[in-house]
């Protein structure tokens, strides 16, 4: 959930001129805030799968978090 929140809070942020560097250094963090976060959720996740606790397809939301944080840190990022 956290990460979700995190990754959402990076595409909400868009500058609102050129002269908005703040708002997009703050995308640029909250991105990579998410992105480490679901890194960790991964890890968790490998772990509780190989306990037998949660089933194979659990992979699935840490990864698409992380590959949207990537997105927005390199393809989506917002430019000045």
């Amino acid at each position: 959930m956290w990460t979700t929140y995190v990754t959402f809070v990076a595409y909400m942020a868009e500058p609102v001129g050129p002269w908005d560097s703040e708002t997009v250094a703050h995308s640029g963090f909250a991105a990579g805030l998410a992105l480490a976060s679901s890194l960790v959720t991964a890890l968790l996740t490998l772990v509780f799968v190989k306990a037998e606790w949660l089933r194979r397809w659990w992979y699935a939301p840490p990864a698409l978090l992380a590959i949207a944080a990537l997105l927005r840190l390199t393809v989506l990022a917002p430019e000045l």
